[in-house]
């Protein structure tokens, strides 16, 4: 298609702030970016789309529009959400190197440009593989008629005898057609890719796996913000955010059309997951509200509304309010690099890690709340209440070392050599008075991976045991966050209905767990005892006949 086009597509509502004589280029591709030097993902061509991330002086418009026409690029589209008007001194820069320049109003969203394009080159340059990307709509589609990424890779394979996955940074099956990756492959192909990217090689990359050569496609995420890092941060939050397209074939084989082609599906892949990163608005904003409750000392009654609200989103169709663990993750980098990027990296990392390795498809983790602050990500993970009409299971929730056991060696290969994963996990609570406790927990657990080696770390809340707590060597800190864990519950329970759990407790374990010494000691009835001790069990999810459980209270009340 021409650059021309665009003008004379009304939906698309573009302005043309220069390059009139050069509308006649051909466009052949279409690229979303906001690195200051995106050359190397370039190959001529190309519209591209930005919305000025890269820009932080006036002086920065000169480089970038270099690069660009360098890279032999058709076009540039500049979006007005972010800085309103386009800057004189990029309109400038566009006419000294003769690129063509248009403006981009805020209500245009970039993916609508993108659909646009990738139909009309696909249309217009394709030929017999047309009949792939004019099908592209049924991506879109929601509802029955629609397939999302399944139908695309569907057609790949029909009409082109090519098969194909779509693949998570992690290497879980988001989407694929016909027979699954073999086991293992997924996670293999994935860290290759990530050490391709974060070497800076350009895509596509080809890996040789089993026998079979692979072509790995980045799924870039429309309108992908720039961060704060630079140009080495934003290479290391895409190498840890995008999908992958892995394609079973040697793209080092294939002419121009049928790379342009495989890049049109990936752009369209990459509208349908930044609708997916959209869906996930409500669970995130749920998490941030009751992590915010809880680290303001709210209520607990309070927090547990705010429970309520959340259980139906997480878990549809439970009757039972459910359990509930905390996840606390973050990434560090050697040298410069922000904490707002490292918290939205671990965030996209940790809903990606809390997703069964197992479970294919985009609806996967509809059950994850993730938030952020700063530099740390954390999940807010709920549980169905275990059924009373079955057999105990022994202790149940999420395990530190089996969270890691799939993801480790991809991670890994994505944090290369300057960059760090650690992870702690809290024990599961069920009540809002215990959440305080869970998160210093999980967050404590968590410095306990940091001071192991090794890119990718977890700890658990076993690994806080009461055993490891009379050890010199562990902080005081990790001993507050023990004891607050068993007795929050039970002193906000005291303090909000004028209860006397704590001493009840204090009493019962003088007694050596005696029911009738410790009734006569208190001056009650042995039935309004075991009352007292019920409630306790019930709010900590304790066992007062286990000795374990025993010693744990003592400990707890000996440190408070």
């Amino acid at each position: 298609m021409r650059l021309r086009a665009l003008l004379e597509t009304d939906a698309l509502g573009l302005r043309l702030l220069g390059g009139q004589d050069e509308l006649d280029r051909t466009v052949r591709g279409v690229m979303t970016t906001d690195l200051r030097d995106p050359s190397r993902y370039l190959s001529g061509g190309e519209l591209v789309l930005t919305g000025l991330a890269w820009r932080r002086t006036p002086e920065d418009s000169e480089p970038f529009v270099r690069l660009l026409a360098g890279a032999g690029v058709a076009g540039l589209a500049a979006g007005e959400a972010e800085l309103g008007a386009i800057p004189d001194d990029l309109v400038g820069a566009c006419a000294r190197h003769r690129l063509p320049l248009f403006a981009v109003h805020e209500t245009v969203a970039f993916a609508s440009i993108t659909e646009y394009v990738v139909r009309q080159v696909s249309g217009e340059r394709a030929g017999d593989l047309a009949a792939v990307v004019d099908r592209h709509r049924r991506l879109m589609t929601s509802g029955p008629a629609g397939g999302g990424p399944e139908v695309v890779l569907d057609l790949l394979g029909t009409d082109l005898d090519m098969r194909a996955w779509v693949l998570s940074p992690t290497g879980r099956r988001i989407a694929g057609a016909g027979e699954p990756l073999s086991t293992g492959a997924g996670a293999a192909l994935a860290a290759e890719h990530l050490a391709a990217t974060r070497g800076g090689r350009r895509a596509p990359h080809r890996v040789a796996l089993g026998g079979t050569t692979y072509s790995l496609f980045p799924v870039r995420v429309p309108g992908h913000a720039a961060s704060p890092g630079g140009q080495a941060g934003e290479l290391r939050e895409r190498a840890l955010s995008d999908w992958l397209l892995a394609v079973e074939a040697d793209a080092g084989e294939w002419g121009a059309p049928r790379l342009d082609l495989l890049q049109g599906v990936t752009q369209l892949i990459a509208v349908e997951r930044d609708r997916r990163d959209a869906a996930r608005t409500v669970r995130r904003r749920l998490a941030q509200e009751i992590l915010e409750l809880v680290q303001s000392g709210a209520p607990p009654a309070e927090i547990a509304a705010r429970l309520r609200v959340a259980a139906p989103v997480l878990l549809p169709g439970r009757g039972a309010a459910p359990h509930w663990q905390i996840v606390v993750a973050r990434v560090d980098w050697d040298g410069e690099g922000g904490e707002g990027e490292s918290g939205a990296v671990a965030q996209s990392l940790l809903e990606e890690i809390l997703v069964d390795p197992v479970a294919a498809g985009l609806e996967s983790g509809d059950r994850i709340a993730v938030a952020h602050t700063g530099g740390e990500a954390i999940a807010l993970v709920p549980m169905p209440a275990p059924d009373p009409t079955e057999e105990e299971a022994g202790p149940g929730g999420l395990q530190a070392d089996v969270l890691l056991a799939a993801v480790r060696d991809p991670l890994t290969a994505g944090l290369a050599d300057d960059g760090r994963l650690t992870l702690g996990v809290s024990a599961p609570v069920q009540s809002a008075e215990g959440l305080r406790g869970a998160l210093e927990e999980a967050r404590h657990a968590r410095r306990v991976a940091a001071a192991r080696p090794g890119r990718v770390c977890a700890a658990g809340h076993h690994e806080l045991a009461s055993h490891v707590l009379l050890l010199p060597f562990v902080p005081d800190d990790v001993r507050r966050a023990f004891t607050a864990r068993l007795l929050d519950p039970l002193r906000d329970y005291d303090r909000r209905h004028r209860a006397e759990l704590v001493p009840t407790l204090e009493a019962f374990l003088d007694c050596d767990g005696s029911w009738t010494r410790c009734a006569a000691r208190l001056h009650l009835h042995v039935n309004t005892l075991r009352y007292r001790v019920g409630r306790i069990e019930q709010l900590t999810g304790r066992d007062l006949s286990r000795l374990e459980d025993k010693l744990d209270f003592f400990l707890a009340l000996r440190m408070s």
